[in-house]
C-alpha cells in the first residue's frame, strides 16, 4: 500500500503559480476556484485524498507555503 499524506498550505504565502500543481505526482492540488487570499490570488489545495505525502509540492514552492505531512503526522518538509 502507497504512503498517505496530507499537505496544509498557507494561504498568506501562497501567490498562486501552479507550481505545485504541475509538479504533483500524485494529481492531487489545483488552485482553489472557490477562494482568494489577501494578495488577489488563488492559493492552492487538495481535490482528493490520495497524496503520498511525497513533499515534492513544497521542494517546487518558491514562497515555502506548502507544509507536507504523512499519516503518522510526521512533518516531512517545512
Amino acid at each position: 500500500m502507497p504512503p498517505k499524506g496530507y499537505i496544509k498550505v498557507n494561504d498568506f504565502y501562497c501567490k498562486g503559480c501552479e507550481l505545485c500543481v504541475d509538479a504533483c505526482p500524485q494529481h492531487v492540488l489545483q488552485l482553489s476556484p472557490d477562494r482568494i487570499n489577501g494578495k488577489g490570488y488563488h492559493p492552492a489545495e487538495m481535490t482528493t485524498s490520495e497524496c503520498s505525502g511525497c513533499g515534492v509540492c513544497a521542494i517546487m514552492c518558491p514562497e515555502a507555503a506548502i507544509n507536507v505531512f504523512r499519516m503518522s503526522g510526521q512533518k516531512v518538509s517545512a
